[in-house]
């Protein structure tokens, strides 16, 4: 079993992505170092050890990095398979849960950015797209407690929870309510926000805002 004592994220508070494996971290007890970045002027250690992407989030086990968030959070779910697992068992079942969270990948961060940043036309072209995908993911949840299943947090969970700290940024920016498009999926997040290990990895929406106004002002979107 891999020490405990030599596990490193390199992160910064309001990214999505490194909020996944501050939950699955903390889903799995595992003891920590976590290093905040500046992503406007990125430290020597960020750019060593993720030098093709130079992107956060990056995992230092035992002095060897994993980057990309998913597949880093796969890796944590393997390595330390003992506690809490977040893939399933079955082979079909994972290849869902895999297909589930690059669907999340490749659709939320880049609609939810021209929501919040958009402006006229784009801004509600974005938002009906971002309301689709939420309806489709909304499709796949069903009568489900959690993306998992009724018992635990799943990959699918783990992978998706943490834009719900963007949502209220989301709504105020393109004035619009989310939990009046996908009533079931805001009810999963209250339910997920229950847990301990969840709320604690995430920001409160208001201080999400607060940096997205810093965003728009830093760029010229206001």
């Amino acid at each position: 079993m891999e020490g405990t004592n030599d596990v490193v994220l390199l992160d910064f508070w309001a990214s999505s992505f490194g909020m996944r494996l501050r939950i699955a971290l903390a889903l799995k007890g595992i003891q920590y170092e976590g290093r905040e970045e500046n992503l406007f002027d990125k430290s020597p250690l960020l750019l060593e050890m993720n030098s093709v992407h130079k992107k956060i989030p990056v995992l230092i086990h035992n002095g060897k990095p994993i980057c990309e968030s998913l597949i880093i959070l796969e890796y944590i779910d393997q390595v330390w398979h003992d506690k809490y697992p977040l893939l399933p068992y079955d082979s079909y079942d994972r290849s869902q849960a895999r297909f589930w969270a690059d669907y999340i990948d490749k659709k939320i961060y880049s609609t939810g950015r021209r929501v919040w940043s958009g402006k006229g036309e784009d801004q509600e072209e974005a938002k009906k797209e971002f309301i689709e995908i939420f309806k489709t993911l909304e499709g796949e949840l069903g009568d489900k407690t959690y993306f998992g299943g009724d018992e635990n947090l799943g990959f699918v969970d783990v992978a998706l929870v943490p834009f719900t700290s963007w949502f209220y940024s989301y709504e105020t920016c393109a004035n619009f309510s989310i939990e009046a498009e996908c009533p079931k999926l805001v009810a999963w997040a209250k339910r997920c926000m229950k847990i301990e290990c969840v709320s604690n990895s995430l920001p409160h929406p208001h201080k999400i805002y607060a940096y997205v106004l810093e965003l728009k002002n830093k760029f010229g979107v206001a």
